[in-house]
């Protein structure tokens, strides 16, 4: 089985850089999509159902802002709109598949780089999520978190790590909640599973070679209860064509 979680920076731009082309030559079960930065009214028949494929949104209130998808080979036996919280909910966040021995999840988490306020917002959702993913790990079901998380976890996630101590993404704060999260909470950070001293990337500011240098940063991730993880056996961040500040991240997960 095959997932990519991708954030687009705006689902009709990326659409325009090719990202359709290349989605049709990639054999993935499962695609999550982050920063629609579209409306329903917005959308074309191919944005919304992929040759192929089932799809599935949780759309911003604010228009050309946020909101998440899922695109699935097969029908989900049930889909969960938004996580009941009507602040976040409104922010097109969160968006949840269910199948018959497994979920997948496509989650933007808030960014806190625009100032103390959307930080503070940041935070509150760290603080509503946890006891959220923790109710999925007790359910017994396997469950991959595929998504722009906004963190990079350690030092070996972002290229500048001495130069962002005190910066929204790389805050202690942040870094000791996914700590938490995969030591408390028994998640797995598959790519690191997979790659456990591999330097990759996922996003790269827009601001001077960034990406050229290959000054970037990883907070993207598809993070999944053990078992799902154990599946978990080839990793690839995909940087061939430049549809997002983000690239691609594929996982191949044993059937």
């Amino acid at each position: 089985m095959r997932i990519i979680s991708v954030n687009l920076n705006g689902i009709r731009s990326a659409a325009s850089k090719g990202f359709y082309e290349w989605l049709a030559r990639q054999d993935a079960d499962v695609i999550c999509l982050q920063e629609l930065k579209a409306q329903e009214a917005d959308m074309t028949e191919q944005m919304l159902r992929p040759e192929g494929y089932y799809g599935y949104f949780h759309y911003a209130q604010k228009k050309g802002y946020s909101g998440v998808g899922i695109y699935c080979r097969q029908q989900p036996l049930q889909v969960i709109v938004g996580l009941g919280i009507d602040e976040f909910d409104a922010e097109g966040r969160y968006l949840c598949a269910d199948f018959a021995d497994y979920s997948v999840v496509s989650l933007y988490l808030p960014s806190g780089s625009s100032g103390e306020e959307r930080q503070a917002v940041k935070f509150k959702f760290m603080g509503a999520f946890l006891p959220h993913l923790k109710e999925l790990r007790a359910s017994g079901r396997e469950v991959v978190v595929c998504g722009d998380w906004n963190i990079a976890h350690k030092e070996i996630d972002l290229k500048n790590w001495r130069g962002n101590k005190k910066n929204s993404g790389f805050l202690p704060e942040e870094r000791a909640w996914l700590t938490h999260l995969f030591d408390e909470a028994g998640f797995v950070d598959v790519f690191r599973s997979v790659h456990p001293e591999l330097e990759a990337y996922t996003w790269w500011s827009n601001r001077g070679q960034a990406w050229a240098k290959d000054v970037g940063w990883r907070i993207d991730y598809q993070i999944a209860t053990p078992g799902m993880a154990l599946r978990g056996y080839s990793a690839s961040i995909y940087k061939e064509q430049r549809f997002s500040d983000h690239a691609p991240l594929t996982i191949d997960y044993r059937d």
